[in-house]
């Protein structure tokens, strides 16, 4: 077994950097070095920022995004389009979907997908909360973004029919062949979806 080369406050920033994902043991290493080899430019201000981030961090009672106000600065943006609400299972596909500029709508974070195995079911996910805002008269469509996989899409059907009664529009996002995307590369799934969906040229 390795024995510890530093004291037991560096071992704990390298165990914890280590639990990062895309961090394992070693690269944990090279982070916290390279951290303390500057504490004065990033070790410092990065643990101030880490320090205001947990006192003022909060997840918006509206739309499940993270912000540090509540409501959120996408829900308090009156430029938005109130008419579409994007579902979507985490923060960080809010987060994606916002970097590519596509759409100025309202969203909806479900918090995870179903998944048996794993043991997350209807009552674990932010259901209940998306059906109370579907039903709000200025919605008139909502867009199901989730993941293509097995659980995205059977969680997507269930959200098409938790909502099915209502009188919205729902869609899903496209699915098939990446922009840039070469048929050789691409798997059969993809390939397949892309047929199914094609769309006049």
């Amino acid at each position: 077994m390795a024995q510890a080369v530093a004291g037991p406050e560096i071992e704990r920033l390298i165990q914890l950097l280590a639990r990062m994902p895309g961090l394992g043991p070693r690269s944990a290493r090279r982070a916290a070095l390279h951290l303390i080899g500057r504490r004065e430019q990033l070790l410092g201000p990065l643990a101030d920022a880490m320090r205001v981030a947990n006192e003022r961090i909060v997840v918006c009672g509206t739309c499940g995004n993270i912000d540090t106000s509540d409501p959120c600065t996408i829900c308090r943006d009156a430029g938005r389009d109130a008419s579409i609400l994007v579902v979507v299972e985490s923060v960080s596909d809010l987060w994606a979907l916002e970097r590519a500029g596509a759409i100025r709508a309202q969203y909806h974070v479900l918090g995870g997908v179903l998944s048996p195995l794993d043991g997350v079911r209807p009552e674990h996910l932010s259901l209940d909360a998306l059906v109370a805002r579907a039903t709000d008269p200025d919605v008139r469509e909502i867009i199901v973004a989730l993941s293509a996989t097995v659980d995205g899409q059977t969680t997507a059907h269930y959200v098409t029919e938790l909502v099915g009664h209502l009188p919205v529009k729902v869609t899903r996002l496209a699915h098939g062949v990446p922009v840039g995307g070469e048929l050789d590369y691409l798997d059969e799934g993809t390939l397949s979806a892309a047929i199914r969906q094609r769309t006049a040229f």
